[in-house]
């Protein structure tokens, strides 16, 4: 079995031992896998800090995680818009003056299945320039406060990239023609494992001290399609929450803490997430990763036309 090495059960957060000392940033932590990633790591003794694009649902997040886990525990947040640029790079600098240390970036925030097309402030797809743009730019700037703890980073997936064009579309990346609420979704997904598998390599060639997973929730009755997606979409999704195909919320947050925190993970050039039926749900560990996630000459594409739209140099 794939998740052998976490017995029968797969890895869960009973594996963590005490995290004192350790701090998380995660994007998008205020619902969903974000939030209940943050519940398990506050459990476990570490600060957390959201970034989040809504002050009033952080605070209420916050609140509810210092009743949970007393008026002191360590969790606070920094507004900022991963679809805007300026945005992300406001907030980078404000994690950078008030968070000496970065055991792990988490980025889990993300829009999906927007049933219309939309631009972002800076002119990009509004899937695109959210899930991959705005993490790109993140990750760029926060590389050596995280190389400093011998941190991660990273990337939540989704099984979307398998679906749509499996490729991306340099011609037409903002889908001026031809958009489709899941293709552009699954682009932008895509997108992001390219970047997450390009960024190993860059790290491995620099000799840089940073490790880098990717993985995704599975199935999981997160929020994501509920706030994001379209009417039929949603009605979809409600059904299917109502199946064993999908699990809970905290479930899909345990292949992110799992790549932030477990020691045992050998291989970076991996998809980690539920193994039991069509990896929608069951027992998290290593998963099946598709060749298309990696095309070398594409990831390098990716790269370099990312540094060029976000105007955003990484120096590794």
């Amino acid at each position: 079995m794939k998740h052998a090495q976490f017995g029968p059960n797969g890895w869960t957060p009973e594996l963590l031992g005490n995290l004192g000392g350790k701090t998380y940033v995660i994007t998008g932590a205020n619902a969903g896998a974000g939030f209940q990633a943050a519940r398990i790591l506050l459990g476990k003794g570490a600060e957390v800090v959201m970034l989040n694009r809504s002050a009033e649902k952080s605070a209420a997040a916050v609140n509810e995680l210092r009743e949970e886990f007393g008026a002191a525990a360590p969790v606070r947040f920094i507004r900022m818009d991963l679809a805007e640029q300026a945005s992300v790079r406001m907030a980078a600098e404000e994690v950078l003056k008030t968070t000496p240390r970065i055991d792990a970036l988490i980025c889990n925030a993300a829009i999906a299945q927007v049933p219309t097309r939309k631009l972002t402030p800076d002119g990009f797809e509004s899937q695109l320039g959210t899930n991959h743009y705005g993490h790109f730019t993140l990750c760029g700037m926060l590389f050596d406060r995280i190389e400093e703890a011998q941190g991660r980073i990273v990337v939540v997936a989704s099984l979307g990239y398998n679906m749509g064009l499996k490729t991306i579309r340099f011609d037409d990346m903002n889908w001026d023609e031809g958009y489709g609420a899941n293709t552009a979704y699954s682009q932008s997904k895509l997108a992001q494992m390219m970047f997450a598998y390009e960024l190993q390599d860059r790290v491995k060639t620099a000799g840089r001290n940073v490790e880098v997973y990717v993985c995704h929730p599975g199935s999981s009755a997160t929020s994501l399609i509920s706030t994001s997606g379209s009417r039929t979409m949603r009605l979809v999704w409600w059904l299917m929450t109502k199946t064993p195909m999908v699990q809970t919320a905290e479930q899909g947050a345990y292949p992110e803490v799992m790549c932030a925190t477990e020691e045992g993970l050998t291989e970076q050039r991996a998809l980690y997430g539920p193994t039991g039926t069509r990896e929608f749900v069951g027992p998290v560990g290593r998963g099946t990763l598709n060749a298309h996630a990696h095309d070398k000459p594409v990831m390098v594409r990716l790269w370099e036309r990312s540094e060029k739209d976000t105007g955003f140099i990484w120096s590794l």
